[in-house]
């Protein structure tokens, strides 16, 4: 999948045989109609750039992250049913059993109440919180047989983690909490939005909120410059905000769920499912690291990175040089003041030709905390990418940095791994 697109003749490359657009199809249309975890794999990988994604996936991965299969009217009115009684239908003025959208877990209709307010209802699919034990360990045995997935990535952790995000995405009680702490959080903030949610439509697996306009950010990149830039300063001001201030964190950074109305040049935010929160140490110290990073400061990335986990201290020379070199790479938007061009600084090729390196040496799979984290930051960043963003990181982090109240226990820190 990642090897070279052509050989020296310019003929299709022999390294991956199976690699066809019509394969490539065939497998994003399965995890479609798998949903639940499988699906959810697949959205996560798609949201990749295109220089580590050859086309044929990144095309096929993009019909996953529209959607998935759809539930039979029958189907759906029964979990309605269970969910919200038998009268449900009778505290609504209409509802459209076109969705909107279907996604991993579950699918979303417009529908407008008695007193003629729009809502969206997102209805879960029935089965689904109990397959994910299933699912997961279906998609850890296909990677593992296949090869796909090298030893230093730690499968296994990663596996474990998945599914307790899973868990959390299938407890809709939770999201709304999740939401309706995240519309507190954010009621200060200018630029964005948290739509509130309907109680009295809402339940464990159906989950109502006010409806809210706007268009997905990967759209932005069709609008003036002005306008792209604005769109990413306002993300990578929320994602430094999220981890930084409220140690609190919506971390699936599906482009679907940052919702941009250029009408009032506002963020309506949705789906909280996969929000967290983050130990205070946790933070403090990966804060110091992303500064140590932004200043290729070596002794510092390697202290904050023993502190947090990714290293064990045993690592090989070989092994600190990729790691370092990869941070610094990393910290790049954040080592210059003034505008970062992310389209012409485009980072994650260059962090990709250290990966044999570490994956090869790593000795410890990184604390599980990061997988979320970090899907987050990639996402924010790849965005930045995909729109052309021109954004002032290096000035947002040190606002913030500067104004930060560092716990004064600076003992040895663990992130945790519950």
């Amino acid at each position: 999948m990642y090897g070279t697109p052509v050989d020296t003749e310019g003929k299709p490359s022999a390294l991956s045989p199976f690699l066809s657009d019509q394969n490539a199809e065939r497998v994003a249309l399965a995890l479609c109609r798998m949903r639940g975890a499988a699906l959810k794999v697949g959205q996560m990988l798609s949201i990749q750039d295109e220089s580590l994604v050859p086309p044929p996936v990144l095309a096929a991965l993009d019909i996953v992250r529209q959607g998935a299969d759809v539930m039979p009217r029958k189907q759906l009115n029964s979990v309605l049913d269970a969910e919200l009684g038998p009268d449900w239908s009778s505290k609504l003025r209409s509802f459209d059993y076109e969705p909107l959208a279907a996604a991993s877990i579950g699918q979303v209709h417009r529908a407008v109440l008695k007193d003629g307010s729009d809502v969206v209802m997102k209805i879960q699919y029935p089965g689904v919180a109990d397959s994910i034990e299933s699912d997961i360990e279906n998609v850890r045995l296909l990677l593992t047989y296949t090869n796909l997935i090298p030893k230093g990535l730690f499968l296994d952790r990663a596996m474990k983690v998945a599914k307790q995000e899973l868990a959390r995405e299938c407890d809709y009680v939770l999201e709304a909490s999740n939401q309706k702490r995240y519309k507190e959080l954010l009621s200060d903030s200018d630029g964005y939005y948290v739509p509130k949610v309907i109680e009295q439509l809402s339940s464990k697996k159906v989950l109502t909120s006010e409806f809210v306009p706007g268009g997905p950010i990967d759209k932005v990149a069709q609008l003036s410059q002005e306008t792209r830039n604005y769109v990413g300063c306002k993300l990578l001001e929320l994602t430094i905000k999220e981890l930084f201030v409220f140690r609190f964190m919506q971390t699936d950074p599906n482009w679907s769920n940052f919702l941009y109305d250029d009408a009032t040049r506002k963020f309506n935010l949705i789906d909280f499912g996969a929000a967290r929160d983050f130990p205070k140490r946790f933070v403090d110290d990966y804060l110091r690291m992303v500064v140590a990073c932004a200043n290729k400061d070596r002794a510092g990335v390697l202290e904050m990175s023993r502190r947090l986990g990714f290293l064990t201290g045993e690592e090989p020379e070989v092994m600190l040089d990729a790691h370092v070199q990869a941070a610094f790479i990393v910290g790049v938007p954040f080592a210059k003041p003034g505008g970062h061009d992310f389209r012409a600084n485009n980072i994650t090729h260059s962090v990709s030709n250290l990966g044999a390196t570490m994956l090869k040496h790593r000795l410890t799979p990184p604390p599980d905390e990061v997988y979320s984290l970090h899907r987050k930051l990639s996402g924010a960043f790849l965005a930045c990418i995909k729109i052309g963003a021109v954004v002032p990181c290096r000035e947002m982090l040190f606002q913030v940095y500067e104004q930060y109240n560092f716990s004064d226990d600076y003992s040895d820190v663990t992130a945790s791994t519950a």
